[in-house]
């Protein structure tokens, strides 16, 4: 029997402070709205400006972040982006708890909290570029995938139960402790990180230095087509959320129980996909996994249309959540790999912030959409919408290449 692929003592300190502040960021998952409606009592307009507004803000406040942390040694800034997440999220607890907590607060925290995930994503993705062998890149990532998929499926219900046993900033405490613990963790990497390259020529930090990420992408074939592809995507996917919260738990009746097992258990699927990467770009190549893969990801949506009272429409939300979180969990680390492979190392920051921010734009304005379509017709029928929408994103996947990682080989155990 083969054992898990090494990958080193400092990835493994990377890989543990991922995975306590995804945890915690599971415990700690819709807590915000949640407060908002348990604490400040606000309607469904104010909800929705949360879930909206304060990513939407968090991203253009990222955007100047991109160049300024481009040539600065990555822990620091990953070490930075945790403690800051871990103060603004400290602040909910303690307001409540002297009885001055606000909406506007809400909207604060959610704005910074989200530029700081976008800021310690793109500088983790550059640092694990230094840190592990090119070859090794696709099983880390499949590893944070993982990771990530399992804090989902167990995060949201013990949230849920702790919620209910101690009070509505519970998570919240917990969700700010995980950032803390990964800056520790970060911390304990050790060893030296060599400090980028200074920028020759014009300065980093210019103004048009934040739109270098945006520039490589539209540049590069392969990427640019991943690009508006992941997008839509993930818009639309993300679009159906508050759609099937209003169908399932105000039309069809589930309790929310029901509604919250729909959508925790699927999430153990991605286990499935992420084990599953490096054996099958090692088998089929990296081509067909964008292509079959990416189409797998777009073809199941319309089935939450069809969603039905009783135990029936339970199974079917899970299983087409399900068929969903598998292929994402298989495609996403491939993705990532890919985009790292391919982008300098002095664009990678640039690179995956704007990357992040374009994700979280298209969430924003297709969830904004989707929500108006909803009004003006019926949940049911904006669900129909996006689904018929998805099965047009295939035709933005890039076609045939031949990029290292294509040619099958044979491969231990990755996970």
């Amino acid at each position: 029997m083969v054992g898990r692929r090494p990958l080193g003592r400092r990835f493994g300190w990377l890989w543990a402070a991922y995975a306590v502040s995804a945890y915690g960021s599971g415990l700690g998952f819709g807590a915000l709205p949640l407060i908002a409606v348990l604490a400040l009592h606000a309607g469904p307009a104010e909800v929705s400006a949360l879930s909206a507004v304060g990513p939407a803000v968090g991203a253009l406040i990222a955007v100047p972040l991109a160049p300024w942390m481009e040539f600065r040694r990555k822990r620091p800034v990953m070490i930075a982006m945790d403690l800051v997440r871990f103060a603004v999220m400290a602040t909910i607890p303690l307001a409540y708890a002297f009885g001055r907590l606000g909406f506007v607060q809400l909207l604060v925290v959610s704005a910074v909290a989200a530029a700081a995930k976008i800021a310690f994503n793109a500088a983790s993705g550059a640092f694990l570029k230094t840190l592990v062998p090119p070859d090794d890149l696709l099983v880390a990532n499949a590893r944070f995938e993982s990771t990530n998929w399992s804090s989902i499926a167990v995060g949201p219900p013990l949230g849920g139960a702790a919620i209910g046993l101690f009070g509505p900033v519970t998570t919240v405490v917990a969700d700010a402790l995980s950032y803390l613990l990964s800056a520790l963790g970060i911390t304990a990497i050790g060893g030296r990180e060599e400090a980028p390259p200074r920028a020759t020529g014009r300065s980093p930090l210019r103004a048009g230095a934040v739109l270098d990420g945006w520039r490589h992408i539209l540049g590069h074939p392969g990427l640019r087509a991943l690009y508006f592809n992941q997008m839509l995507v993930s818009g639309l996917i993300m679009a159906t959320e508050p759609l099937l919260a209003v169908l399932l738990l105000r039309r069809l009746g589930f309790p929310p129980w029901q509604y919250g097992l729909a959508f925790a258990a699927p999430c153990l699927g991605g286990l499935i996909g992420s084990r599953l990467a490096r054996r099958v770009v090692a088998r089929h190549g990296r081509s067909a996994v964008f292509r079959t893969v990416g189409t797998l990801r777009a073809v199941w949506l319309i089935g939450l249309a069809f969603v039905r009272p009783g135990v029936v429409g339970l199974v079917t939300v899970m299983a087409v959540e399900l068929a969903i979180i598998v292929n994402m969990s298989l495609y996403t680390p491939v993705l990532a790999t890919y985009r790292l492979e391919h982008t300098p190392q002095h664009l990678v920051a640039r690179t995956l912030t704007a990357w992040s921010i374009g994700t979280q734009a298209s969430i924003a304005v297709l969830t904004a959409l989707a929500g108006l379509l909803a009004d003006a017709t019926s949940p049911r029928t904006a669900l129909t919408a996006a689904g018929l929408l998805i099965l047009a994103t295939p035709l933005l996947l890039p076609g045939h290449e031949r990029t290292p990682g294509h040619a099958p080989e044979p491969v231990p155990s990755d996970t």
